[in-house]
């Protein structure tokens, strides 16, 4: 379809609600994700949560593709539409994963960097609120949006510094003691890191859109 002709015809705006309302239960998640990672009687009941909001972003993530299959308009090219909404899904699913491995192995306390990582991984679903929310209006937007994009990134290698800093500690502290312990830490940080690259992915996926559309 000629580019002039998407122009002047009317975008299907439901688009932008869905992802507004996607990253936003991102947040929800990584929120209820950084409260459990500080330990104590809520991690229970946050595990819980995690896996409320990750269910919510399903619903959601349904709606989108199946809105994409359906309008003869849409507000960027489907597969794009269908990269992104997949690679926020995607951020939350991890999240999911993160807390199904604390409640298997019913984790109670968590290392220092642990708990970091969560704080980074509230600030990456924060700037992608901000970024998804420019998404409406991406070609005024343009400069913002890579600006965003290049926080997440930065965010992330946060996050992968934190990563080595806790295996690191994690070895020293069980290198002479319960094997099991460093197994499920371990775990627990891989599932962080992953998390924290799958918004590196929706940074991407953003910073893509813009370049083809700006």
């Amino acid at each position: 379809m000629p580019r002039w002709f998407q122009i002047l015809m009317p975008h299907e705006e439901r688009f932008f609600d869905h992802f507004n309302r996607h990253a936003h239960t991102i947040v929800d998640g990584s929120e209820a994700l950084s409260a459990l990672l500080h330990g104590g009687t809520v991690v229970p009941e946050s595990c819980v949560k995690v896996m409320e909001f990750e269910a919510q972003a399903d619903v959601i993530t349904r709606d989108v593709l199946l809105l994409t299959r359906r309008s003869f308009i849409t507000p960027f090219d489907r597969s794009d539409i269908k990269e992104l909404i997949t690679a926020l899904d995607d951020s939350i699913d991890q999240m999911h994963k993160t807390a199904k491995v604390i409640m298997l192995f019913e984790v109670g306390s968590f290392e220092p960097q642990m708990a970091a990582m969560g704080g980074i991984i509230v600030q990456a679903a924060k700037l992608t609120v901000d970024a998804v929310a420019l998404l409406a209006s991406l070609r005024q937007e343009a400069s913002r949006l890579n600006t965003i994009t290049e926080g997440i990134i930065r965010l992330e290698e946060s996050a992968d510094e934190l990563h080595n800093q806790g295996i690191k500690a994690l070895y020293l502290k069980h290198r002479s003691g319960n094997a099991m312990d460093y197994i499920v830490g371990t775990e627990i940080y891989d599932h962080l890191e992953k998390v924290m690259d799958r918004f590196e992915d929706v940074a991407n996926c953003i910073s893509g859109i813009v370049i083809e559309q700006a």
